[in-house]
């Protein structure tokens, strides 16, 4: 039997090809033409207003923070309440901006605990991070109550909830979310090879990113040249911005593959399905269950297990590759200072273990799987 591993893209390769053809054959590989067809594309799929293309969600968390602490006139050592299970981009983006990241810990679906965020608020807090883990919405509605009664800004993390709805609606476009970032990583449920998109809610802070996220220079090359190719030098620079523009290379790769997230996300809530009913019997597993699943974009799928390393060392002897995503941040020395202050987290994240979901898993492989971890977690 072949290998199994526990994340593995599946390219549309023709489609992309075609895309990637297109922008050598124009001579244009920048931003430009390609991005901002993406651009419209990702607004008429999600329902977002505004959407700026990225090198990646990383950058675009960093613009996020940035963008806001300017507006918020918010001070070096301001708090930013978020989660200590997420990659380190969330929280790292805080500290780009000389801000503090005060952990909150996390409920069942792995997201932030809304009761212990409201004991996190003080009189420093400035905005709250909300990561949409494994891309379940968690409790992102009394997320965004607290926000409103503390008058604090709401950044969505949504790197995994690219397809992810409630009741048709994508959470990102929720009233009272300042702004949204998605990765379209390469292994992500929309994958490029590094790419990422930024949907603020308000057009004034959209327009401002654009010039952020190219160096602060009030217009991009593609609007400084016309089809009959004379150049319009003469530009500004509003911002001391970054290099965080995506390019029409990752943005053809993901018109390609947009297309078809909707058809995956569904056959990735199958296979979750499965594993469900082949774990929810079994009293020595934990399924990390998301609200709202038959519209979860289920980026990964996670159980709770005893002893994990043994677990994922059986499975690698059946040529079988789980993973585990994320230690607790608190963890990392930079971090260090919170330790202790979300016993939650700190004890899922010693047993979690994520589960092979991808387009190449057949029902057979899922059962195999499935049979595999039940006879050896008793």
């Amino acid at each position: 039997m072949s290998t199994i591993q526990v994340l593995k893209p599946k390219f549309h390769i023709d489609e992309c090809l075609e895309q990637v053809r297109e922008c050598l054959e124009k001579g244009w590989t920048g931003s430009g033409f390609k991005t901002a067809e993406l651009e419209t594309k990702w607004k008429e799929y999600t329902g977002h207003a505004n959407a700026c293309f990225l090198n990646s969600n990383t950058s675009g968390l960093h613009l996020a923070f940035n963008i806001l602490k300017r507006h918020g006139n918010w001070q070096d050592g301001d708090e930013v309440i978020s989660t200590p299970i997420t990659f380190v981009a969330t929280n790292h983006a805080i500290l780009y901006e000389g801000l503090q990241p005060v952990f909150a810990d996390v409920d069942e679906y792995l997201c932030m605990d809304p009761v212990d965020v409201e004991k996190k608020i003080t009189d420093r807090t400035r905005a709250i991070a909300f990561v949409g883990y494994g891309g379940r919405v968690g409790q992102l509605e009394k997320i965004i109550a607290l926000c409103k009664k503390y008058n604090l800004r709401l950044i969505l993390d949504a790197a995994h909830m690219a397809g992810t709805r409630v009741h048709g609606v994508t959470p990102g476009c929720w009233e009272g979310v300042d702004v949204t970032i998605y990765s379209y990583q390469a292994v992500k449920n929309l994958p490029t090879g590094d790419s990422g998109m930024i949907c603020f809610a308000d057009e004034e802070l959209d327009k401002e990113c654009r010039m952020v996220s190219w160096m602060g220079i009030n217009k991009d090359t593609y609007a400084r040249t016309s089809n009959q190719g004379t150049y319009k030098w003469n530009y500004g620079v509003d911002y001391v911005g970054f290099k965080y523009n995506g390019n029409a290379i990752m943005a053809g790769i993901a018109l390609a593959q947009l297309p078809y997230l909707d058809e995956e996300n569904a056959r990735r809530r199958e296979i979750c399905k499965l594993y469900d009913k082949a774990f929810e019997n079994n009293p020595n597993i934990r399924i990390i269950r998301a609200p709202y699943p038959e519209e979860c974009s289920y980026h990964i799928y996670e159980i709770v297990v005893p002893d994990r390393e043994a677990l994922l060392t059986e499975l690698a002897s059946h040529d079988i590759y789980a993973g585990v995503h994320y230690r607790d941040n608190t963890e990392f020395s930079m971090y260090r200072y919170a330790q202790g202050s979300c016993p939650v987290a700190h004890e899922v994240t010693q047993h979690i273990i994520t589960m092979p979901l991808h387009m190449y898993l057949s029902d057979e492989d899922v059962a195999r799987i499935a049979q595999i971890v039940n006879d050896f977690v008793k």
